[in-house]
């Protein structure tokens, strides 16, 4: 019973993370834009030149989740294919597998492309771009986490059986 009640304060526990998360996106959301004063426009040579080459490093980091979420799409698609075939008997294990293979990479190409976020804001940015920015980590951090929970309860129900 004891034992019960721990986990049923922890599982509670494990919510406040994405609530906090939703509450901060609401509210930023709510924010109106005409109470934002923004940056001019007036930027210096510097600004320009730097603001290229993170646009690049942005543009690389976006190419990297599309690599990652497509590799892990053609590998997924492949293990099953060559699972099925192979393993008529033990098909729920393997698609478990298959699963928690893919669940990392999308983790992971979402890891990228909010690396792409973050710099494409990195260069002088304003209070809306900000805002903007925070509002997409948010969403994506909670993308995030529920994909990484859900690799961690497949993984765990793997090692019991």
């Amino acid at each position: 019973m004891e034992r019960e009640k721990q986990h049923h304060f922890f599982a509670w526990g494990n919510w406040l993370l994405p609530v906090a998360l939703i509450a901060g996106l609401i509210f930023l959301l709510k924010l109106d834009d005409g109470l934002l004063i923004g940056r001019t426009s007036i930027r210096s040579p510097i600004e320009e030149n730097l603001s290229q080459i993170v646009a690049y490093f942005a543009s690389a980091a976006e190419a990297g989740a599309a690599l990652v979420v497509g590799v892990g799409m053609l590998a997924t698609v492949y293990a099953y294919i060559k699972g099925m075939a192979q393993r008529p008997s033990s098909r729920l294990g393997f698609i478990k597998n298959i699963q928690i293979g893919f669940g990392r990479a999308l983790a992971l190409g979402l890891e990228f492309a909010i690396a792409s976020d973050i710099l494409r804001t990195a260069v002088a940015p304003n209070r809306q771009e900000i805002m903007n920015l925070a509002a997409i980590v948010i969403l994506r951090t909670l993308l995030t986490y529920f994909l990484e929970r859900e690799i961690e309860q497949m993984e765990r129900t793997s090692e019991d059986d």
